[in-house]
């Protein structure tokens, strides 16, 4: 298969990441989430808002990219609007360095803010356990088929295939809570232990509450330019290398095995048109709403071997103090932050780190050096989709 970035006539930066507020976050809407980020994203570039002319958003409703853009001021002559559920950001990332990289577009805003947590605080919504009973859902949502219990039958599989053990999956919530120690941006910092995720109360089988994720506010915004832009920018660039992007199901029935996700796809693409192996990665941000996301996808990526996800995890090798490849440096999904799809979340990590930006978190070298290469990996609704992308340095 021939390379996509074999067509690309210009480079492709990130040159500026944000977050907006995070965590606990009553009085703000997801539009004004949008735009905090939106704005502290352009400042941390050091360009002026007219310089973009491309626009990615989802996640507000059926016109999400254009109401957005009015909101924020912006009307752009690109536009994205996929919605594939966490892994949105990662294909939008890839979609708008092709765009780019052939001339289409010089400077794209991905944007995403959501009040989940407060919105249902305020009683403004409840819990979408299902996403819905509608097309091929409603033959299993009259089951009690929640999402939660659709990653959990998937956790299972795994178990029974490959003898892995709830302690190791556990594993992957401890050592996430170890690495959300480090950052004050975190929701939760307190450490935990295997017994402390084992002994909390019964979500679905297997998973515990800690197996989960938290739910949060809050927003993030990424921006892409053509690298004549990068001078004229504050920050340094980290180059796009490489994306790649994969569906694989919705109906449960139509998974072929509950033991391989859909990164197994997007993840070689990535590599193969980045021109980079695995081994050759220095951290991984990966979306990790339950425990085995991040086991499965680790497998999937190709850090180890179909099967050899849980003894991988284990002996603190996921962590930013002393593991061999530190996974969701921030503290991911389920101890830092998660306000619905998370996947742009990623993007703004991997970015902070290449930077080296990450303060008590920063992932260094044996020998004290920045890291030049790094993945971040988006996963949507049950293994449904998934998009990868390969970043680096200098």
């Amino acid at each position: 298969m021939a390379s996509r970035l074999m067509a690309r006539s210009r480079k492709v930066a990130i040159v500026g990441v944000s977050l907006s507020d995070c965590g606990r976050v009553d009085d703000a809407t997801p539009y004004a989430l949008h735009a905090q980020a939106a704005r502290r994203a352009l400042a941390d570039a050091g360009l002026d808002r007219s310089v973009v002319d491309g626009f990615a958003s989802a996640g507000t409703g059926v016109l999400a990219p254009v109401e957005v853009a009015e909101y924020l001021g912006l009307r752009p002559t690109w536009v994205d609007s996929t919605s594939v559920g966490g892994s949105t950001w990662e294909v939008m990332a890839g979609h708008a360095a092709d765009a780019i990289a052939a001339g289409h577009a010089n400077a794209v805003l991905l944007a995403y803010g959501s009040t989940a947590r407060a919105d249902i605080r305020a009683g403004r919504r409840t819990g979408d356990l299902a996403f819905g009973a509608r097309g091929p859902l409603q033959f299993e949502v009259p089951y009690g088929h929640t999402l939660i219990a659709k990653y959990a039958m998937a956790a299972r599989r795994h178990m029974l295939e490959h003898s892995t053990t709830i302690e190791q999956l556990a594993e992957v919530a401890v050592q996430a809570r170890a690495n959300a120690a480090l950052n004050p941006e975190a929701m939760f910092r307190d450490p935990i232990t295997v017994d402390d995720v084992l002994s909390g109360p019964m979500i679905a089988d297997p998973f515990t509450k800690l197996h989960c994720c938290l739910r949060s506010d809050g927003g993030a915004a990424v921006l892409l330019a053509a690298e004549e832009y990068v001078a004229d920018c504050r920050t340094a660039p980290v180059w796009v290398l490489g994306t790649g992007e994969h569906l694989s199901h919705s109906a449960m029935s139509e998974w072929p095995d509950f033991t391989v996700s859909p990164a197994a796809v997007s993840g070689r693409l990535a590599f193969e048109r980045a021109g980079v192996r695995p081994a050759e990665i220095d951290f991984a941000e990966i979306y990790d709403a339950f425990t085995y996301m991040t086991l499965v996808t680790l497998e999937d990526l190709g850090f180890c071997a179909k099967g050899e996800g849980g003894a991988f995890v284990e002996k603190g090798r996921l962590r930013v103090e002393g593991g061999e490849l530190p996974v969701n440096t921030d503290g991911g999904g389920l101890s830092a932050q998660h306000p619905g799809m998370r996947g742009l979340f990623l993007l703004v990590e991997a970015v902070r780190q290449l930077r080296g930006e990450g303060g008590d978190r920063q992932v260094r070298g044996a020998d004290g050096r920045l890291p030049r290469l790094g993945v971040a990996s988006g996963t949507g609704g049950w293994f449904c989709s998934s998009g990868t992308v390969v970043l680096g340095r200098g």
